[in-house]
């Protein structure tokens, strides 16, 4: 065969196919836009990365698959830039999947912090505090002398005392205290009718640790017995070794049931503030961003990045990406989450 006519049979093949790839091309973007030219794309909710072009099950986990849902007009919304795109759903569809939302509000928030702690034995506070009243007497009677050197040096004995107790965790408050009520710290040595309480705080929840909040204390030794408390001081030093942060709580001893060194329980009664909030069930954690979705209209949910802040058990404070009175949804958020990121990865 002739080498030329078996070169220009290869063109020919060549032309013909890049022909039919075009045609291909064309009328997949450019066809028919009735219903029969709509494919029909089924995913599965817990692996939306599977489809099927027809029902059936999920080969990874057996669940049933779910139909692609088409916005107005046969196309889906556009792909978000956190990788997911909105979602649409009938009412009959939001029943189904127990679909529920929430406002975002102003809500005054609080927190309960747990905190293991001990009854306190703590000579090198009772002798600190000791220590800082004799400085202070000594500085009063000779503050008005006429040695005005004896006088600074007294002071700075006093300043050196009061720096001392800083480190060991007695505010201002209680420095005022001290003066006015001696005795009120000679149960650092022995227990008496109320106690000095060392609750170990840890590091994520010390922020909301303030002196003046209530504490319920508890001990095994005693079940179902309660004794009150308040926070007086929280040290300003974390522990090197548990990161925790020592909040003083002095609390009742009716009857001297407390002893020193007993092991027991702090409930603390943390107040965060007012803030915009929504529940905590609301906000995806993908690890490196926070999504919420958000109601537009009856039908359609649209994935929003947001910031969140303070939080308790049930509440996060909304720092950046809602409004208040947005409608976010509460529940059925995976499944809405799976479908909304199978939307975004086709690119429809």
């Amino acid at each position: 065969m002739n080498k030329n006519i078996i070169i220009a049979g290869l063109a020919a093949l060549l032309l013909l196919g890049g022909g039919i790839a075009a045609y291909r091309h064309f009328h997949a973007g450019h066809g028919s836009e009735g219903p029969a030219a709509q494919k029909e794309v089924y995913y599965c909710p817990m692996h939306p990365d599977y489809t099927a072009d027809k029902p059936g099950s999920c080969p990874i986990c057996g669940m049933n698959l779910v139909k692609q849902e088409k916005a107005a007009g046969g196309h889906d919304h556009g792909r978000s830039s956190e990788g997911r795109a909105a979602v649409e759903l009938t009412p009959e569809r939001q029943r189904m999947i127990g679909l529920k939302t929430e406002k975002a509000a102003y809500r005054n928030l609080s927190k309960t912090v747990r905190a293991s702690g001990k009854v306190a034995y703590d000579p090198d506070l009772y002798r600190a505090i000791s220590e800082y009243r004799e400085a202070r007497a000594a500085y009063e009677k000779i503050r008005d002398g006429s040695w005005q050197e004896a006088a600074d040096r007294a002071k700075a004995m006093v300043d050196s005392a009061k720096l001392k107790l800083r480190q060991l965790g007695i505010g201002e408050e209680q420095l005022a205290e001290v003066d006015k009520d001696p005795a009120r710290y000679d149960n650092l040595l022995v227990a008496g009718d109320k106690v000095w309480v060392y609750a170990q705080v840890y590091e994520y929840e010390a922020a909301a640790v303030k002196p003046g909040q209530a504490a319920v204390i508890t001990s095994r030794a005693y079940p179902g017995r309660e004794f009150s408390g308040t926070v007086r001081s929280v040290d300003p030093i974390f522990s090197e070794e548990t990161r925790t942060l020592r909040a003083r709580i002095e609390a009742e001893n009716p009857g001297g049931e407390l002893r020193s060194e007993m092991y027991v329980e702090a409930v603390i009664k943390a107040y965060l503030g007012a803030a915009l909030a929504v529940p905590v069930t609301a906000v995806l954690n993908t690890g490196e961003r926070e999504i919420a979705f958000v109601q537009k209209g009856e039908g359609t949910f649209e994935p929003r990045e947001v910031k969140t802040g303070r939080r308790n058990d049930d509440y996060a404070e909304i720092i950046s990406g809602l409004k208040k009175g947005e409608k976010v949804v509460t529940s059925a958020n995976f499944m809405i989450d799976s479908e909304s990121r199978m939307k975004a990865a086709l690119g429809n």
